[in-house]
């Protein structure tokens, strides 16, 4: 394929940094295309991720989300690539990085310890209601996997400590959606997750970061 001007440049670039990835794991990008998370913490495969989505459009001019499970913690972006908010969040209490077939139509009760993981890869998410007519941002409507808020009830005081835990263990509660503090998703999720599409990269945890999203869009 012939490559020529500014496409062909970004293209090069983008083979680049996958390579290195393929070779050395997360890696940071040119500066020029650096995404700033304002000094607060994040992973080198969360940074990485985001530095590609804005580099390569993935998102499409849509707001984006990035779960990084090792880390337990989500991070929100507008669509011009600045940083919303970042948060801890509870996640999936099984690892794994994939849903369980037919999962979203079973019963709570149903869903086996080992089955509650919180997959990964590229979502396009859609707010909406869940059966209580509680607000919650779907990220694949299908297996029930959403991000929501701490729920009122009898686990919500010891869900909101597990948040302000430093134990990432402490964090793997939840049967596989995303959730997070009540303030958070109100001010945060809300305005710009929850009001039209967007897109959700949850992270893996079981396989390298740049298989599940490298070469994911042509540049």
């Amino acid at each position: 394929m012939r490559l020529g001007g500014r496409r062909g440049l970004r293209a090069l670039l983008a083979a680049w940094m996958f390579t290195l990835a393929g070779t050395a794991g997360a890696v940071q990008p040119p500066a020029a295309v650096q995404v700033d998370f304002g000094g607060l913490r994040a992973s080198a495969d969360a940074r990485w991720v985001a530095h590609w989505v804005m580099h390569s459009g993935d998102h499409g001019g849509l707001p984006f989300a990035i779960v990084d499970k090792k880390d337990a913690r989500i991070f929100v972006f507008a669509p011009g690539g600045r940083l919303l908010g970042t948060s801890a969040a509870l996640l999936g209490l099984a690892p794994g990085d994939h849903t369980v077939p037919g999962i979203g139509e079973r019963p709570l009760s149903k869903i086996l310890p080992h089955e509650r993981t919180t997959p990964a890869g590229r979502f396009v998410s859609e707010p909406g209601r869940n059966l209580e007519g509680e607000h919650v941002v779907w990220v694949e409507y299908e297996s029930g996997f959403a991000i929501h808020r701490v729920r009122p009830g009898s686990s919500r005081e010891r869900r909101e400590q597990r948040l302000k835990s430093a134990s990432l263990a402490d964090r793997r509660v939840s049967l596989g959606c995303v959730v997070v503090p009540v303030a958070f998703y109100e001010d945060v999720v809300l305005p710009a997750l929850g009001r039209s599409r967007a897109i959700v990269y949850v992270l893996p945890e079981t396989r390298p970061v740049h298989e599940v999203f490298a070469g994911m869009r042509d540049l």
